[in-house]
């Protein structure tokens, strides 16, 4: 029969030490998690610790993963905003070649007034429409520029939140194998690690 194996996260082993009492057989003590366990203060506070990051950290995965979404979204409207501009000053074109139509027909009919009247007329009809077709197609530009640039911000922001995450998870790392070796140096370590992850994660939230 096919055998089972569970992986768990370094805060996971971390919470289960320090719920048995951290480190066994100090004198003759009670087995882990007996009735007459010592508590282990020192274990107690890293695991504390440990979940405090372990929470932190989630969050920071998930403004990441929000970030990024944003990011995706700003991109592709920047892609359709200048496809949309593309079509409109291919339209601008159009109405020019036949502006310039109208005008070589006012100039060949310069003796007929009547031909010669419909045609400046419509001559005055596609400039109009050139202009309107101009300024949509240059504030299709515009947002085009702007959505580049808000897709450019949320990535990096996207990056701040991954660093932050990263910090984190070094943190927690650190604070397990405190917890196996006992030395007091790694969860100074620990500490500064976990407050420049934190420091990341404020910078990002203020949107640096």
């Amino acid at each position: 029969m096919s055998e089972e194996f569970e992986v768990r996260g370094p805060h996971e082993e971390a919470l289960e030490h320090a719920g048995h009492g951290g480190h066994a057989g100090h004198g003759g003590g009670a087995p882990h998690g007996g009735p007459g366990a010592t508590p282990d203060p020192f274990a107690g506070r890293v695991a504390v610790m440990t979940a405090i990051l372990a929470t932190i950290g989630a969050v920071f995965s998930y403004q990441g993963g929000s970030t990024e979404g944003l990011a995706l979204f700003y991109k592709n409207e920047a892609a359709i905003r200048k496809t949309e501009a593309a079509n409109q000053w291919s339209y601008y074109q159009a109405k020019g070649e036949k502006q310039n139509l109208a005008e070589l027909g006012a100039a060949l009919a310069a003796s007929d007034a009547k031909a010669s009247a419909k045609f400046t007329a419509d001559m005055a009809k596609y400039a109009q429409q050139k202009s309107a077709i101009r300024e949509h197609a240059e504030a299709l530009e515009k947002g085009v520029r702007e959505a580049d640039e808000a897709s450019e911000h949320q990535l990096h922001l996207h990056h701040r939140w991954a660093q932050a995450t990263t910090l984190t998870q070094v943190a927690i790392s650190l604070a397990a194998i405190t917890l196996l070796t006992r030395r007091r140096w790694l969860l100074a370590g620990a500490f500064a690690v976990a407050v420049a992850g934190v420091a990341v994660g404020g910078a990002a939230l203020l949107g640096v």
